[in-house]
């Protein structure tokens, strides 16, 4: 739709829900436990390491791994 086009990508903050703040705890994206605005600039900022330019393009990914239940293979996976 082209609705955005004049706001930056690096200037978003990352849309945080239930899943995808179960999903940033438990990757270590976070530390924060509380699901508030504070954690919201945590994982921004978290995620602006990966990418300073779009760093909201992970959030379909993160969002997908909390609502697949795929969650505790993923960190099993990682930690071996």
């Amino acid at each position: 739709l082209g609705l955005f086009k004049n706001l930056p990508k690096d200037r978003l903050l990352m849309p945080l829900d239930v899943h995808t703040h179960r999903v940033s705890l438990n990757l270590g994206l976070i530390n924060r436990k509380s699901y508030d605005f504070k954690a919201v600039i945590e994982l921004t900022k978290k995620l602006r390491e990966f990418d300073e330019l779009d760093p909201i393009k992970y959030d379909f990914a993160l969002y997908r791994i909390g609502q697949s239940k795929e969650l505790e293979t993923i960190v099993k996976n990682l930690k071996k």
